[in-house]
């Protein structure tokens, strides 16, 4: 990928609201750093909403992009690493509390992405549906779980996530090459097919 094509690809709609994700990492440490709780929520909310609204703009403007998938991951990567920091500097007595299911949760995003840079030398962009469930179900469950309304959703996050985390491995496990969307296990089989047959 040519530096000309990069920069364009980068000044696309989905990829400048996906890059705004990732500058919102630093803005929620600094939040939860100051104890501006309500900020910080109201933050992860925004950053949430923006990882809807990229992928539904690349759709929508037909500007999928190999760059976009990895500006994706990236953010996702740094707002839930951002999360578990702030969350712990904020609410140190809820972590404590559920620091079986939060520590799932952490590992089951850690995990598989320490296994795609080990074996692929890039961060992972599969973007599979289970995932997305998992992080849909978890942003629910933090926002309940540290505004005080609810507590159990966490371990269905737990969960969830975990579910997620084993199918990611299990993808980057099979895969002979790195690919970028692939949405679940039966897919990555396909792909696996494909590659040996080139």
């Amino acid at each position: 990928m040519s530096e000309k094509i990069v920069l364009a690809d980068f000044l696309k709609i989905p990829n400048l609201v996906s890059s705004v994700r990732i500058l919102m990492a630093p803005v929620l440490i600094m939040l939860a750093l100051n104890r501006q709780e309500m900020w910080f929520l109201g933050v992860f909310i925004f950053s949430e909403f923006t990882d809807v609204l990229d992928g539904y703009l690349a759709r929508r403007l037909k500007q999928i992009t190999a760059l976009g998938s990895y500006l994706d991951s990236w953010g996702d990567f740094a707002i839930y690493s951002t999360i578990a920091i702030g969350a712990w500097i904020l609410w140190p007595e809820i972590i404590q509390q559920h620091f079986l299911s939060v520590s799932i949760i952490i590992g089951s995003f850690t995990l598989p992405v320490i296994l795609g840079l080990i074996k692929f030398r890039t961060l992972i962009g599969y973007h599979t549906w289970s995932v997305k469930i998992a992080v849909a179900i978890t942003v629910v469950a933090y926002l309940l779980l540290f505004s005080g309304l609810l507590d159990w959703p966490i371990q269905l996050a737990a969960i969830a996530c975990l579910y997620a985390a084993l199918e990611e491995i299990s993808i980057s496990l099979i895969i002979s090459r790195e690919h970028t969307d692939v949405r679940s296990f039966i897919q990555a089989l396909r792909y696996r097919k494909a590659d040996k047959n080139k």
